[in-house]
This record gives structure tokens, sequence and C-alpha cells, in this order.
């Protein structure tokens, strides 16, 4: 079964933390992944807005691409506010 064009790259780019667009492409292309630039492009930007990773420019024709670290943190104060919320819709309905 082969892997989405999406996955590898986000693994490639998973395993470097930050690398060059033109650098990840020759490794892509090294390890036998041919695909087209605009593909590679697109993919790339599918990736920024899904939240992924980052991508910079450097210079006109480089791009940085860096992973987004997602945050588990949890957040005391917004549980407490979201209890507080449905507390609040709760009590709006009186008699029942």
């Amino acid at each position: 079964m082969n892997m989405p064009f999406k996955n590898i790259i986000y693994d490639f780019i998973s395993k470097h933390n930050s690398i060059i667009d033109t650098n990840l492409y020759k490794l892509l292309s090294k390890n036998g992944y041919v695909i087209t630039e605009d593909k590679f492009n697109k993919i790339l930007m599918d990736l920024e807005i899904s939240g992924f990773i980052k991508v910079s420019w450097l210079t006109k024709n480089t791009k940085r691409i860096e992973i987004i670290h997602q945050n588990d943190d949890v957040d005391e104060i917004e549980i407490q506010n979201k209890e507080m919320v449905e507390k609040d819709y709760e009590a709006s309905f009186p008699g029942i």
C-alpha cells in the first residue's frame, strides 16, 4: 500500500524539524519519490493551511519549512469558562 505524498513529505520534515524546500525536494527524489514541483508546492500549502507546518521565505527562491508542535496543555480557566456557560445555559430554562 502506498502512502500519500502528504504523509511522506510530513514525515521527512518531521525528521529534520526544519528544512529548506530545495533540500527536501532533493531528498525526496533521492529516496525514489518522484513528484512535480507544482504538486510539491501544493502539498506544502495544504500542510501549512492544516496547521502542521510553517513555511517562510528566506530568499526570493528559497523557503524554510518548519514543523509546528501541537500543544496539548489543559487550560484550567478555559475549562471553568465552558462549565459556567453550560450552567448558565441550563439555568436559562426555568421549570425544566
